[in-house]
């Protein structure tokens, strides 16, 4: 028979049993109830943006840790875990940073400079007084701005609006002043605005060529680990004559010159020149001085004639258009081209075309005028030339462009040269003097020039200098190729590459944050350091610091984690004195997940922060071109070259009822 235990002992054992799971069920129950307590208070926290203090549980009480930076805020982190918990639970183990001395006042000023003077506003250190028992100091007596100011204006009214508070100047002040000073000077019309951690500039300049050299000069006197935001507009140019020439030839399909009116009439036109057969980008400018706001029907009309051709020249020059056809067109297919050109263009516009004979017979010995430009600026003058008096007038026109030191002159006279001889010399020379290095030939049917130039526009201002001066249905060629090695602005990389060089870093190593956490960690210096460096080496960006998170936790909570740590990235940045000014930090929190939330890699794939490049980045240079006129393939969009009015809907200024050929424009001096 079974052994049978005796009542006593199994009542006994069924009290200890549930005595057993009486313990076991409550521990489980705290240790959820605390687990959740701690993840609600901690949630609540960050969605209002605090995350310093360090929420624990201990039983069923809630400690909540940490340095708060004054009363107030303690006292605002008990509310919001009173408002999760019940507040019997809440327990404050929080202490509060000590009380600071009277902290010194914000000092700026902002400096506004046109021409009807100059206007201070702000507040300033006061001065310090010298201690008479004290030396000397060796260095020069600094003068008041209001002085310099004043020196500065040169007779104009200044209003002086500056107060002073006796506080001594917080660091970095006396450079950040000295350098908007000097900023001051350099820009006639200009609002500077200087504190001792960032200095803001936006001015006004007169052509794209000055905005370039006003932002280099200000690069060059711009102190080390000043944060400095340059704003320098530039005005649509005033292009005199308003020129397009587009050649196809051997060499292929290119444009010496383009210009536009509008975005769109660029637009349209360089899509009829890679239906011509440009590859790659091209440059076309958008400026003033339209003739008629048909330009962009004419000029793609001009385009895809030349393309019907085979291969030619034509060249808009206002309302004046020459077509040169290839000597091997057939006169059938020529007429046929011309014909429906001409119908095809407004009637503001006049239209010469030539075909040119299938074979031409050399001369012997022709008439020739030659120049050559050496890389060190040396000119020679060689060639023909009609009389003492056309010699007298080149070589001093060559002495005003290239340097008097600069100019040597061989040249013979021949007094049965051609008509029009001398105006096509000195329009060779004028064409010239755009060029770092090259060589003009000037011969009775055409002006040939060729050579080296620093600026991505010089190209389209040879051929435009010769379009102006040699007239309707003359012709000329030109063969100039940009060299970026003479620019001295292409060696700053463009916004784009420097978006794409931070977030290289961040493939190689991201940003580790602990969780709920937006504080950087040492290990991240060195990411950081990269990061800061590259930004150093960029112009002025305007760039989003993105920060993400992956969906575990609240959504309102990651949302506030995220936004945290971005402000965390940029705040870094700053004390590196990489510049910041146009840098703004963002959180997406969970929104936008670039991997699966259900693994742990794709969670740990979107716990990141990107740099994304914002509408507005200026371009560092504009687009560097070959001999052809087409932009390089790894070079930025031609429409980014001069300046942005990607925004303007503005139209044409142009007349839009023209009956009469527009008069011809005055002969320049």
């Amino acid at each position: 028979m079974p052994m049978r235990l005796p009542p006593s002992l199994l009542t006994t054992a069924a009290f200890v049993s549930a005595g057993v799971v009486a313990i076991v069920t409550a521990w489980t129950g705290t240790g959820l109830i605390e687990s959740r307590s701690v993840a609600a208070v901690r949630s609540a926290l960050m969605t209002e943006g605090i995350t310093w203090p360090e929420v624990r549980a201990s039983g069923l009480q809630v400690r909540i840790v940490g340095t708060a930076p004054n009363e107030a805020a303690r006292f605002r982190v008990i509310n919001i875990a009173g408002t999760v918990v019940d507040s019997a639970r809440v327990r404050d183990r929080m202490d509060v940073a000590p009380v600071r001395a009277i902290e010194a006042p914000r000092f700026s000023v902002e400096m506004l400079r046109n021409t009807d003077g100059i206007s201070l506003i702000g507040l300033l250190p006061a001065p310090v007084e010298p201690d008479p028992a004290a030396p000397a100091p060796d260095a020069p007596e600094v003068k008041p701005l209001s002085d310099v100011v004043t020196e500065l204006a040169g007779g104009l009214p200044v209003s002086d609006m500056l107060e002073t508070a006796a506080f001594p100047p917080p660091e970095g002040w006396e450079a950040a002043l000295k350098f908007g000073t000097e900023a001051l000077k350099l820009l006639p019309r200009s609002k500077i605005s200087v504190a001792a951690d960032k200095v803001a500039i936006i001015a006004i300049s007169d052509s794209d060529a000055q905005k370039r050299r006003l932002e280099a000069e200000l690069a060059k006197i711009r102190p080390a680990g000043l944060a400095v935001s340059v704003d320098i507009s530039a005005p649509r140019p005033v292009l005199t004559p308003f020129t397009l020439r587009f050649i196809k030839d051997a060499e292929g399909a290119r444009f010496d010159a383009c210009s536009a009116d509008t975005d769109r009439a660029r637009d349209l036109i360089l899509q009829a020149g890679t239906a011509a057969g440009i590859e790659g980008a091209a440059i076309c400018t958008v400026g003033l001085g339209v003739p008629t706001p048909s330009w962009a029907q004419a000029t793609t009309a001009g385009i895809s004639a030349v393309a019907e051709l085979g291969g030619g020249t034509i060249t808009f020059s206002d309302a004046d258009v020459t077509l040169l056809a290839s000597p091997d067109t057939s006169q059938a297919t020529f007429d046929r081209v011309v014909g429906e050109l001409q119908a095809a263009l407004p009637q503001v516009f006049s239209l010469k075309a030539t075909l040119p004979p299938k074979s031409t017979a050399a001369l012997q010995g022709p008439a020739e005028f030659t120049a050559s430009l050496s890389p060190e600026g040396k000119v020679q003058l060689r060639g023909r030339l009609t009389d003492e008096l056309l010699k007298a007038a080149v070589d001093s026109y060559a002495r005003a462009q290239f340097g008097a030191a600069n100019v040597y002159t061989a040249t013979r006279f021949d007094p049965e040269l051609p008509d029009g001889w001398p105006l096509r010399v000195l329009a060779g020379l004028e064409a010239l003097a755009e060029l770092h290095d090259g060589a003009l030939t000037v011969r009775a049917d055409t002006v040939e020039l060729s050579g080296t130039t620093g600026k991505p526009d010089g190209r389209a201002r040879v051929a435009q200098i010769l379009s102006d001066k040699l007239g309707q249905g003359k012709s000329f060629k030109v063969a100039v190729r940009y060299d970026e090695a003479f620019d001295p602005f292409a060696a700053l990389p463009s916004p784009e590459e420097c978006a794409a060089d931070l977030n290289a870093v961040m493939a190689k190593r991201k940003i580790t944050f602990p969780p709920s956490s937006a504080e950087i960690t040492p290990e991240d210096g060195a990411t950081m350091d990269a990061l800061a460096e590259i930004l150093k080496g960029c112009p002025e960006l305007k760039l989003e610091i993105a920060g993400h998170t992956d969906a575990q936790g609240s959504v309102d909570g990651n949302l506030a984690l995220s936004q945290a740590r971005a402000e965390a990235v940029l705040l870094a940045l700053q004390g590196r004195h990489a510049p910041v000014a146009g840098l703004v930090a963002k959180g997406y929190g969970e929104g936008l997940p670039v991997a699966d939330n259900g693994t742990e890699e794709g969670r740990e794939a979107n716990r990141r922060i990107e740099f994304t490049l914002l509408e507005g980045s200026a371009p560092a240079a504009a687009p560097p071109a070959d001999a052809a006129g087409s932009a390089k393939p790894d070079a930025p969009p031609a429409a980014e070259a001069g300046p942005d009015f990607s925004q303007d809907t503005s139209p044409s200024v142009a007349p839009d009822k023209i009956t009469l050929r527009p008069k011809p424009r005055p002969t320049k001096n």
